[in-house]
């Protein structure tokens, strides 16, 4: 108010100055001319339209024809889309807060969805709906004449009589299929009282009792044709799932004769054999080729100790010995798998041997007769098989299968003693540690396990970003360290003491196995380390500077195995997927 006051002050004033223009210059305050601009007057009118449409087109999407664009364009503008609904998780230019739905913004639909199926029910019940079309006059669509009988109900607002007149002729018509009589001298009010007799006989049996007609007693001829062939399928299935194919067992011996003349097997070491010298050597030139597979080798074992035979695995289904020493010659052929070997393993004075097949059977073989002593299957293949190598538990083996678990049997009863169930995909190697006491496992979920014999509970459990899977892993001779093939190319070292550390500064690399379950293994006295590769090569590496030593070109495609002699300080044989053993110096 009080500004209003001087505004109208101020207007009296200068009333007053018009009215006496020769008024002291002393007592009226000084005179402001009025600010006059020098620029032109333009039309800014073309000026508001370029501004509004640069506006628009920042608020338009991207044309994706346009090869150049003359502007800065916004984060939003550039994920928008163009035709149709967007990707899920693509910006569509629509502000958080308009959002209701992934897609963008989903507007109510004309009906609601109640409603929506009140009438959908109405209309198959009764024969009539209401038409969501029609605004005036006749909004319903259907049966009329129903609609005017049952004075436009839906099937959600019967009204209350109608409901229990619908009841009580449903119970009638219940009553004259059960042939029962209604009795009109009982009171209506008895028969309504569950606390009545007459309620009791009215309600003897469940609701849902109703007499169900049409159920069908005997099969048709067609039907028992079916379940005959399906029970026969079923009963096939079965037999085969849970135990390995079945195959007859042979042995075929190749040598002279199975004993010399002072009585000694053929397996029998000769008396001689001892290791010449301590200092392994990389070996040079090739010395021997066993050639009688007839696909490629998966897995090579020298003889326990000696070496004086070598025995291989075969994916033909079959498994030989050959000689080393003498004749160079196969000497017994075993038969007794129907698909690929997987893996073979001694026992510790090579008397009997182990192997495993793709027919998902385990077999215990005697190695200088070719009988087969046992044969064990869970139903699913079995990857890898050993036996424990302490002498007094020569009867215990352990296979890693190809549903997540190693298996351990009793071998003199047959029965499964132990089951180690905590690996999340197939297990590739058994390795025994610390004097035998723990072994480490690995397998396709690229982690290691160590556990304790006989417990099967994890006690390490090794499993880090970078890994990947190790399908073959072999001890250090000084029993401090083991050798891990990678399938990222690489053998990584680990400690076998305690904490299972990876050795970082041991890296052994340069070879190409990504893929292939190449076998890794050691020199007898721990200077070398040897892989073979994809390639067909066999590499030997420096224990101490990790640097390659050597490569050998060994085999047409796959070298898989390979295996140092144990006496013979610079021999080495490899197989591979050639069918070929070749034996080095």
């Amino acid at each position: 108010m009080d500004f209003l006051r001087s505004y109208k002050d101020d207007d009296e004033f200068d009333e007053h100055e018009a009215q006496n223009p020769n008024s002291s210059p002393d007592s009226s305050p000084p005179r402001l001319l009025p600010s006059k601009s020098a620029a032109p007057k333009v039309d800014d009118t073309m000026l508001a339209l370029t501004v509004a449409q640069a506006n628009q087109t920042l608020s338009k999407p991207i044309d994706p024809v346009h090869h150049a664009v003359a502007f800065n364009p916004t984060y939003d503008q550039l994920w928008a889309p163009i035709y149709g609904p967007a990707h899920p998780y693509a910006k569509d230019g629509i502000a958080q807060g308009m959002r209701n739905h992934k897609l963008g913004f989903v507007e109510d639909a004309a009906i609601d969805s109640f409603v929506f199926d009140e009438q959908y029910n109405t209309f198959y019940k009764y024969g009539y709906a209401a038409d969501p079309s029609a605004s005036e006059g006749n909004n319903y669509v259907g049966d009329l004449d129903a609609l005017q009988k049952n004075n436009g109900i839906s099937v959600y607002n019967i009204p209350q009589h109608e409901q229990k007149r619908q009841k009580i002729e449903k119970k009638k018509e219940t009553e004259e299929d059960e042939g029962g009589n209604v009795d009109t001298d009982v009171d209506k009010a008895e028969i309504d009282n569950p606390a009545t007799d007459a309620w009791l006989m009215k309600n003897k049996k469940s609701p849902w009792a109703g007499k169900k007609e049409g159920l069908q007693t005997e099969l048709t001829e067609e039907q028992k044709k079916y379940a005959e062939e399906y029970a026969k399928k079923k009963e096939e299935k079965g037999a085969g799932g849970e135990k390995g194919e079945v195959v007859a067992d042979k042995s075929t011996f190749h040598g002279k004769e199975e004993r010399d003349y002072q009585g000694r097997s053929w397996i029998a070491a000769p008396k001689d054999a001892k290791a010449t010298n301590d200092h392994c050597y990389i070996p040079k030139r090739l010395v021997h080729t066993w050639s009688g597979h007839t696909k490629g080798v998966s897995a090579i074992r020298f003889f326990p100790k000696y070496g004086h035979l070598i025995l291989s695995a075969g994916m033909d289904t079959k498994v030989k010995i050959w000689d080393v020493f003498n004749s160079g010659k196969c000497m017994r052929t075993y038969m007794g798998h129907s698909k690929a070997v997987r893996d073979i393993s001694f026992c510790n004075d090579g008397t009997k041997f182990l192997t495993a097949g793709y027919d998902k059977n385990i077999k215990y073989w005697d190695t200088e007769t070719g009988q087969v002593i046992s044969t064990f299957s869970t139903g699913k293949i079995p990857y890898v098989v050993k036996l424990n190598p302490d002498d007094d538990k020569q009867n215990i083996l352990l296979a890693g299968m190809s549903d997540k678990k190693i298996v351990q049997w009793d071998i003199n009863t047959g029965q499964i003693t132990q089951e180690y169930d905590q690996h999340l995909g197939a297990v590739n190697t058994i390795t025994f540690v610390d004097n035998n006491r723990r072994f480490v496992t690995s397998s396709d979920d690229k982690s290691l396990r160590v556990w304790e014999f006989g417990i099967p509970v994890v006690i390490k459990y090794i499993s880090e970003p970078h890994m990947h899977s190790m399908p073959s892993i072999a001890v250090h001779p000084n029993t401090n360290w083991f050798a891990a093939q990678s399938l990222d190319n690489q053998i990584l070292i680990y400690s076998t003491r305690e904490r299972f550390q990876l050795n970082k500064k041991k890296r052994f690399a340069g070879h190409i196995v990504a893929g292939y379950a190449c076998q890794v293994n050691f020199s007898p006295d721990g200077r070398f380390v040897m892989s073979g590769d994809g390639e067909g090569k066999c590499w030997f590496w420096d224990w101490k500077s990790c640097k390659v030593f050597r490569t050998l070109k060994c085999h047409e495609g796959v070298s898989i195995g390979c295996e140092w002699h144990p006496l013979e300080q610079s021999k080495v044989a490899t197989c591979g997927w050639d069918g070929l053993i070749k034996y080095w110096d």
